[in-house]
């Protein structure tokens, strides 16, 4: 483990609560393990290793986040996500392919929203040209993905743009449309995670934008 990483678990580890550890288990899930450590706990350490670890570049952050991200512990992965958050603008479109590898192994909206909203959205807002346009392409492929929590990250990833007045409005319709006729063909009934991303949006560009509608959508 590096030095960064050995920080980070370990002060995740300082601050665990056994209590809060059950509560999380119920509402996420047994399908990692929990220190029980505060969100704010896990802002923190990732700040103070960001402080004591300076110098951090594009690679140490990508580096850094995958190697939190390996071990099933869900306030690793959180930390790994606030990395990303915090080093959004290091981050390039290549980076997909690691962000699609994080939120299919999430699977819960408290690592894949944040992934969606302040990490992959703004990473794509942030490129030009020919770079966009790949990005653009991933995002749909994403839309079309059996996987419910992958489409929801496509879906999710403009609403920060959105929500402020500008953003991809098109690209989101094409995707949401993208990933209904996805939802509608695949094996798996559970439509919530598509449903909520949608209404999510809606819900953001309501007040400011009402002309913005899903015409296809009922």
């Amino acid at each position: 483990m590096s030095a960064a990483g050995e920080f980070v678990d370990d002060t995740l580890q300082r601050e665990a609560s056994w209590y809060r550890a059950e509560e999380m288990r119920h509402r996420f899930g047994s399908g990692m393990r929990y220190y029980g450590a505060s969100v704010g706990a896990v802002r923190g350490t990732v700040r103070d290793a960001l402080r004591r670890h300076t110098g951090f570049g594009h690679d140490e952050v990508t580096a850094l986040s995958s190697e939190l991200w390996e071990v099933p512990v869900y306030e690793r992965r959180l930390a790994a996500v606030v990395l990303l958050q915090s080093k959004v603008g290091l981050l390039t479109n290549s980076d997909l392919t690691r962000m699609e590898g994080f939120v299919r192994d999430a699977q819960i909206p408290s690592l894949v929203d944040p992934l969606a909203v302040d990490v992959v959205g703004p990473l794509v807002d942030g490129l030009a040209g020919q770079a966009r346009m790949r990005a653009d392409a991933v995002l749909e492929r994403w839309a079309g993905d059996p996987d419910a929590w992958l489409r929801r990250a496509s879906l999710l990833a403009p609403l920060r743009a959105l929500r402020s007045g500008g953003g991809d409005w098109d690209g989101f319709v094409r995707r949401a449309r993208i990933a209904a006729d996805a939802q509608a063909t695949t094996t798996t009934a559970d439509s919530r995670p598509d449903r909520e991303a949608v209404d999510a949006v809606l819900d953001a560009v309501a007040e400011r934008r009402p002309e913005l509608r899903l015409a296809f959508r009922h």
